[in-house]
């Protein structure tokens, strides 16, 4: 889609907003009203701002609840009937009408002044994206144990982005605010990306010359998933479009991108081997031995900072994080290369169940 086709659908008489925040939902019932109502709270910014929300025509009752939210003239809701994310932002883009951009995910909560200080970080850098670091808020026992994975550096592979203190240039951000002639310039978000498509448009941004800005002013809390089952299909897809995003471009935008895809393949083979060769069962074990051990510290420094209740779980949640990834990458390789089809019908599936998050 062309996110250069706007339609100022509020009429004439409405005034122009100058923000306008885009929200890519579907079935989020539990969680929808939380969202908007911080994001609704906002202080008002010059010129005020609107709510679009795409709906990838939900199942579970979330339709009911954007109706009463729509009684607000700030809100409004469409139909996103591809479903997916990148879908559902660019039909949010071309029927919104500031002059500034702001996406936003339903499983998170944005401070008071979130919007005001895109807009001034946007304004005072000059960059082309910009937006706050990704800070996950624990949730039960599992919550707490995959927030902290999430923000050590063992977990994300010393991304900036899970760095809540870091204030600077980056090679993606979490969500992000764009002016739009800038984000029409770019041609908006890449609908054959189900995963990742924030990643590719900074990637895109990065490798034009553009800047990616992150900056701690702009606050906001993620709610991450609260069992390890759902963690690692979560990154199995990641890894499983990230290999999109590195086909379009001939090359990825992190080495640490193909770091798990490289242990989980190696171990693989040496595991596979390991049966008939004396020396694939020594390297299978200093190389599973070796990744076990590492998980093992990085527990127990994590532990040390989060609470060592969370001890017996975290190597768990690790190797959720890494092998999930990991694995996602090799399938996406295996379908992309070896077998040559556009989208496997596995991760189609599991795209369903959760197709509202990036």
């Amino acid at each position: 889609m062309n996110v250069t086709s706007r339609t100022d659908a509020a009429g004439p008489s409405s005034p122009r907003p100058a923000v306008s925040v885009v929200i890519p939902c579907r079935n989020e019932r539990l969680h929808i009203a939380r969202c908007l109502e911080s994001l609704l709270a906002q202080e008002q910014p010059p010129g005020g701002f609107e709510l679009i929300i795409a709906d990838g025509m939900s199942t579970d009752g979330t339709r009911t609840l954007l109706s009463q939210f729509a009684r607000d003239a700030r809100v409004r809701v469409i139909d996103n009937p591809g479903q997916i994310v990148s879908t559902g932002l660019n039909a949010a883009v071309a029927v919104s009408r500031g002059d500034v951009i702001i996406r936003a995910d339903v499983h998170t909560e944005y401070a008071p002044d979130y919007v005001r200080q895109c807009v001034h970080t946007l304004e005072t850098t000059g960059a082309d994206n910009v937006g706050g670091p990704w800070v996950a808020v624990p949730q039960g026992y599992v919550g707490r144990a995959i927030a902290a994975a999430f923000h050590s550096r063992f977990g994300s592979g010393g991304a900036r982005a899970h760095d809540p203190h870091y204030e600077g240039a980056v090679d993606t951000v979490y969500l992000g605010c764009w002016r739009r002639a800038n984000l029409e310039r770019l041609g908006g978000f890449d609908e054959e990306l189900v995963r990742n498509q924030d990643d590719e448009l900074n990637f895109r941004i990065v490798r034009s010359g553009g800047r990616v800005w992150q900056s701690p002013r702009i606050r906001s809390w993620y709610h991450p998933r609260n069992s390890v089952s759902r963690l690692f299909r979560q990154y199995l897809q990641y890894g499983y479009w990230k290999v999109r995003v590195i086909r379009k471009h001939g090359t990825p935008a992190s080495w640490r991108h193909v770091v798990p895809a490289a242990f989980v393949g190696t171990a693989a083979v040496l595991l596979v081997l390991a049966p008939v060769s004396a020396t694939a069962r020594l390297g299978a074990l200093v190389w599973v031995g070796a990744y076990l051990a590492a998980t093992c510290v990085a527990s127990v420094v994590e532990a040390s900072r989060s609470g060592w209740s969370l001890l017996p779980i975290l190597p768990v949640v690790f190797s959720a994080f890494h092998i999930g990834y990991g694995l996602g990458f090799l399938l996406g390789i295996i379908d992309t290369t070896v077998l040559r089809r556009r989208a496997a019908r596995w991760s189609s599936a599991l795209t369903r169940a959760s197709a509202d998050r990036s």
